[in-house]
């Protein structure tokens, strides 16, 4: 990863709303950032890929779901970055209203409310 990456990757404000929120719960799945951040599953899907090609996150599988962490295995530069950057981002009123969303949302729960 080189920081022009890394900035690239931060810039788009819903890569930075999924990495903050990912930062804050630890991790999530895709259904979760989708209703957390109030953004269609395509686009969010999109973002996510995007930031799994450049090393910022990790995906897994559990079941039918994919779920995304930052990379624990980052760069050490890229901590006192991140770590900044995230902490403003925490600060705007879109993250606490992404956060607040995200507080009563599990998997389950929004397959239930679908079917």
């Amino acid at each position: 990863m080189t920081p022009t990456l890394l900035f690239k990757c931060l810039s788009d404000d819903t890569r930075l709303r999924c990495v903050t929120l990912l930062h804050k719960k630890g991790k999530l799945c895709v259904c979760e950032l989708t209703a957390a951040l109030d953004v269609s599953q395509p686009k969010i899907s999109r973002h996510l890929a995007q930031l799994r090609q450049c090393g910022l996150l990790l995906d897994s599988r559990e079941g039918q779901w994919v779920f995304y962490q930052i990379n624990p295995k980052l760069p050490d530069w890229v901590y006192p970055i991140l770590t900044n950057a995230l902490a403003a981002a925490e600060t705007t009123e879109q993250f606490q209203q992404d956060l607040t969303r995200s507080e009563h949302i599990e998997c389950d729960l929004l397959i239930e409310s679908i079917v």
